[in-house]
């Protein structure tokens, strides 16, 4: 089995999707041109980690490479029906066949003849590579793109819900033209996404850091918070402490049936401006209910 894809991704033979998925985003980090602008090595290794990538990611082109049916560019393999390898360029020696012509087009569906009657075998064109830049909310919820491609044609690109850095769109048949025949080879786009100024994704979950008074951490109260489909009332509980989670269902990212929560952090915000009265009253709250917050922080720390 041939193993040059998997040592470019630097992952063994038996790599789980998960190991491959993690080796092609730590590459991705390390190389991607966007982080290294004008360093054509890193550039150049970036592609062959990506189209290393594009293959052992789809567990069927997968298959087809450790069987030998596909090379590391994705072109199909043709095996010799006589024995050994596959065929380059013309066959030789071949007396006592017959007309060889002939009996490769009946093998492979009148692929083509030379003008000597030789066989040309078809191939696959070439995948071509694509950056697109996608902004948080558009891979959250799905999108319509344009991307121009290599000959100049603009194309309408449908971006999935839930698709996430590192992923790739496939075109099918808008990449290099085959040879002989052969068909056309796909345009593949790979996504990045732009970070967002409130909210943070893991998974299928929305994260979101909620700024509050002091008067709404004592009190409780109802708060108005941003979600990806608009603002909804929360309720935050009296007596709420600066960290303390709480959880919208269903207001996450969609993918399939499944659905996302958004998970709302609350944070304490004081004044920017001094307030003498709050401060009178937090100096007489001092004096007459003291209490320690760290009591049992110290307590651990000397256990």
């Amino acid at each position: 089995m041939n193993d040059t894809l998997y040592k470019t991704l630097g992952v063994s033979k038996n790599a789980t999707q998960s190991e491959i998925k993690k080796a092609f985003r730590k590459h991705m980090k390390a190389l991607h041109p966007d982080l290294n602008p004008g360093d054509a090595a890193k550039e150049a290794k970036f592609k062959k980690v990506s189209a290393a990538n594009d293959i052992l990611s789809d567990p069927e082109k997968r298959a087809q490479y450790d069987r030998g049916e596909i090379d590391e560019n994705g072109a199909e393999v043709v095996r010799n029906p006589f024995g050994g390898g596959g065929f380059q360029g013309q066959p030789h020696g071949a007396q006592g066949f017959g007309d060889m012509g002939d009996i490769f087009s009946q093998m492979f569906g009148g692929a083509g003849t030379g003008p000597r009657g030789g066989f040309q075998q078809a191939f696959r064109g070439q995948d071509q590579r694509y950056n697109m830049k996608v902004s948080f909310t558009e891979a959250a919820l799905g999108a319509n793109k344009q991307i121009h491609l290599a000959d100049g044609s603009a194309v309408s690109v449908r971006i999935p819900k839930a698709i996430e850095s590192g992923q790739t769109i496939r075109l099918k048949g808008k990449g290099h033209p085959g040879q002989n025949g052969g068909p056309a080879g796909d345009a593949l786009i790979e996504v990045q996404v732009a970070p967002h100024p409130v909210f943070r994704r893991d998974g299928l979950d929305i994260e979101v850091t909620l700024p509050i008074t002091l008067y709404e951490a004592v009190l409780g109260g109802k708060v108005e918070v941003p979600t990806l489909h608009g603002a909804v009332g929360l309720k935050v509980p009296a007596g709420t402490n600066s960290g303390k989670v709480l959880r919208l269902k269903g207001r996450g990212v969609e993918k399939g049936r499944k659905k996302g929560d958004q998970l709302v952090r609350l944070q304490i915000h004081l004044p920017e401006k001094p307030d003498a009265r709050l401060k009178a009253f937090m100096q007489e709250m001092q004096e007459k209910s003291a209490y320690d917050p760290r009591k049992n922080l110290k307590a651990r720390a000397h256990s």
